[in-house]
């Protein structure tokens, strides 16, 4: 019962310090590994990505635990692109991840710092900026077709995996080498 308390109750704490005080939080799976929310757009499903982006995450060392290919509603684009509501591009953009033209691939990522360390490989959201070697460095010279999306705080991470999976289609289970990727001897 304390177990599954314990988040709720670590949440509640952190929202009483003052902003200044406040730590670094991180979407909590077990034992203090995080979980973030990663999609391939429709142009990396188009332009065959899918498997290079799995592999930068996979040869990281970071567990998948949820995926699936779904051509998301106009409800779903708009909830999930809520904070750019008021930006030009909104419409355009929800039009393209709705578009049908090929499916977003949307996972769950589990490890240590999965997400900072998920948009230090995705890269710069503008793909000019950003470093050769990250997905966008590498795949992408436009902002408007930069491949992919990852969460960018614990809030959000909490958000997206909500929004995009039920509680069903993500899996805890044992990563066999996870004594071979992490450790804090």
């Amino acid at each position: 019962m304390f177990a599954r308390m314990l988040p709720h109750l670590a949440r509640r704490a952190f929202q009483q310090l003052p902003r200044l005080a406040r730590p670094r939080i991180v979407a909590i799976a077990t034992g203090g590994i995080e979980r973030t929310f990663i999609a391939i757009k429709p142009d990396g499903t188009q332009r065959g990505l899918v498997a290079n982006v799995i592999e930068r995450f996979e040869r990281k060392g970071y567990k998948l635990v949820g995926i699936k290919a779904i051509v998301p509603s106009k409800a779903l684009a708009e909830e999930h692109y809520a904070d750019l509501k008021g930006r030009p591009f909104f419409a355009g953009l929800v039009s393209y991840m709705t578009s049908g033209s090929a499916p977003v691939i949307a996972m769950v990522w589990e490890g240590k710092d999965v997400i900072r360390q998920g948009r230090r490989i995705i890269g710069a959201t503008n793909p000019l900026e950003a470093q050769p070697g990250t997905i966008r460095g590498d795949y992408c010279i436009s902002v408007g077709r930069n491949i992919i999306h990852g969460s960018d705080s614990f809030e959000s991470a909490e958000k997206e995996i909500a929004l995009w999976f039920g509680k069903s289609e993500v899996f805890n289970w044992e990563f066999a080498n996870a004594e071979w990727v992490t450790s804090d001897n």
